[in-house]
């Protein structure tokens, strides 16, 4: 699933991909949000991780979880 992430004040978004659930990130986001934790966290496919300042939060799109197909459709 690609996810893209909104930061305030910045021109450039934070653009990857995760093997996590859409209902996953939701939920980790929220709680984080709920909480009032100083930092987002998230993983990609690679295992790269990322914080993101909660306060700087602008917005997050969550892309489909579908796989794509690959070679020709009959």
């Amino acid at each position: 699933m690609e996810i893209r992430i909104g930061i305030a004040n910045t021109g450039r978004e934070l653009n990857f991909e995760t093997d996590q659930p859409a209902d996953v990130v939701k939920k980790s986001v929220a709680d984080a949000l709920g909480e009032g934790a100083p930092f987002v966290g998230f993983t990609d496919v690679k295992g790269n991780s990322y914080l993101v300042p909660s306060a700087a939060l602008a917005y997050i799109e969550l892309g489909t979880e579908e796989t794509r197909r690959i070679g020709f459709v009959a």
